[in-house]
């Protein structure tokens, strides 16, 4: 038997005002993304802001539905947007935040699984990190320099 362990860094900024410039105009774009979001079952409000290679910037929001599996979380309604709008175009970060209706929400909120494995599909095709950017509506804002980051093992298209 073999044992395998996995391990990885994260950045951590305290504030907003810590972020690179760029990355702060980003994320500026994913909470005006996060006030656009559809949530009246969740109360969970949820922007997405994309940075691609062409210096477009594409973004999404949670739009919830009375059949749940029929909503869609803010990160794949941005990256499936920016697959549509700009198909060639490579991903270089995602910012993220959310928000809750009926509390403060002062934790970095990562993606959740299908939204982590959607986004590891655009990183696997194009062969390049995408950096992703993640907070709540307030307080410390996490870094991961990959997908792979916080989905390690994920399933790609080599799998099949």
């Amino acid at each position: 038997m073999k044992e395998l362990t996995l391990s990885t860094t994260f950045k951590i900024y305290e504030q907003l005002s810590e972020l690179p410039s760029a990355v702060f105009s980003l994320m500026e774009s994913a909470v005006a993304a996060r006030d656009t979001a559809y949530a009246p079952y969740s109360k969970f409000n949820v922007g997405a802001a994309i940075l691609l290679d062409n210096n477009k910037v594409v973004i999404g929001s949670n739009q919830e539905n009375a059949a749940y599996p029929s909503g869609l979380c803010a990160e794949r309604v941005a990256i499936f947007q920016a697959g549509a709008l700009y198909p060639n175009a490579k991903i270089k970060t995602i910012a993220i935040t959310a928000t809750s209706q009926n509390h403060k929400v002062s934790l970095p909120i990562p993606p959740c699984g299908a939204c982590r494995q959607s986004m590891a599909e655009y990183e696997s095709r194009q062969n390049e990190k995408i950096e992703l950017y993640f907070m709540g509506e307030e307080g410390a804002i996490m870094k991961s320099e990959s997908l792979a980051d916080i989905l390690p093992l994920m399933f790609e298209k080599s799998h099949l």
